[in-house]
């Protein structure tokens, strides 16, 4: 399948001042995000170390949310087409900037599911679950589209009866 699939977002920068970009320090970088369609929007800034607000989504986090997420789809979709039956599934999951002169650069992402089997499932179903997220990762949108390591430290469990 060779299909092509557009998407599109709009940005609007909230973070004058009064004084736009007159200095380094005078503005904020404030903004938010929104997608066609949607009702929510997603209210982002810079990372504090680069003068934002703590409690925005910086676009490094969105990147690793999204890795995430795709992570989490792709295996949800291998693990049904498996006969696995997952009933929780949580990430814990991080990545690393680079700062290089004046710019910088995302180098890793760590992502570690935990996930949770039906109750029915034994311990070899959990590592036949395990190794599903080799094909996941392959399947993943996302990580098939950054240009640094994406690595998995997985964890399966079986719901307890």
């Amino acid at each position: 399948m060779h299909d092509r699939h557009h998407f599109a977002v709009s940005l609007q920068w909230t973070g004058n001042r009064g004084e736009g970009t007159r200095t380094y320090r005078s503005y904020g970088r404030d903004h938010r995000i929104h997608a066609a369609g949607k009702r929510h929007e997603i209210e982002g800034s810079s990372d504090r170390v680069f003068r934002g607000d703590a409690d925005r989504w910086n676009p490094e986090e969105m990147v690793i949310a999204a890795l995430s997420q795709c992570h989490m789809l792709s295996y949800l979709h291998v693990a049904a087409t498996n006969s696995v039956v997952v009933v929780d599934y949580r990430d814990e999951a991080t990545g690393t900037l680079q700062q290089e002169g004046d710019g910088g650069r995302l180098v890793e992402a760590t992502l570690r599911p935990v996930v949770t089997l039906a109750a029915h499932h034994n311990e070899a179903d959990a590592r036949r679950a395990d190794a599903l997220h080799h094909r996941a990762s392959e399947l993943c949108f996302i990580a098939n589209s950054v240009n640094f390591e994406v690595m998995h430290e997985p964890t399966t469990l079986l719901q307890p009866t």
